[in-house]
C-alpha cells in the first residue's frame, strides 16, 4: 500500500511484478494480499499486459486500520474462552490494548506514514 501510496496519481497502474520486486515478497505471496485489498475496495485492478494495481481513494483517506482490517480482520479480537479465574482479567486487558491500538492505527493515513513516528504504548 505504501508503494501504491507513493506512486498515486489517480490513474497510473503499479505492476505486480514491479510492487514484489521494491517490496522483495514472493508476487504469489503479494497477490493474496492485494485480492484482500481488493475486496475491501481499497485498492483497484486492472488485468491485461498494461494492467496493474492502484489506490481507489487517495492515502489521505486511507488508514492502516483499514488495511489491517481488510488483510488481518481478526488482529485486534481476542478469540479465547473467558474462563477461570484470569479469563476476565485478561479479556479486560486485551480490550483495553486493542482500543489504543485501533485508536493509533485510525490516526496513521497512508500519506503520512513516511512522515509520522507513531508511539505505541503498552
Amino acid at each position: 500500500m505504501v508503494q501504491l501510496a507513493r506512486h498515486h496519481d489517480g490513474h497510473t497502474l503499479t505492476r505486480l511484478d514491479e510492487l514484489a520486486q521494491r517490496e522483495d515478497v514472493s508476487a504469489n505471496f503479494l497477490v493474496q494480499i492485494l485480492n484482500d485489498l481488493k475486496r475491501d475496495g481499497l485498492i483497484e485492478s486492472k488485468r491485461g499486459k498494461a494492467g496493474g494495481y492502484l489506490l481507489a481513494r487517495a492515502p489521505r483517506e486511507i488508514s492502516l486500520f483499514e488495511i489491517t482490517q481488510a488483510v488481518e480482520s481478526g488482529l485486534l479480537r481476542l478469540n479465547i474462552a473467558v474462563e477461570g479465574e484470569s479469563g476476565s482479567a485478561v479479556k479486560a486487558a486485551w480490550d483495553q490494548a486493542s482500543q489504543a491500538l485501533t485508536k493509533e492505527l485510525k490516526s496513521i493515513t497512508l500519506d503520512t506514514l513516511g512522515t509520522q513516528s507513531p508511539m505505541f504504548y503498552i
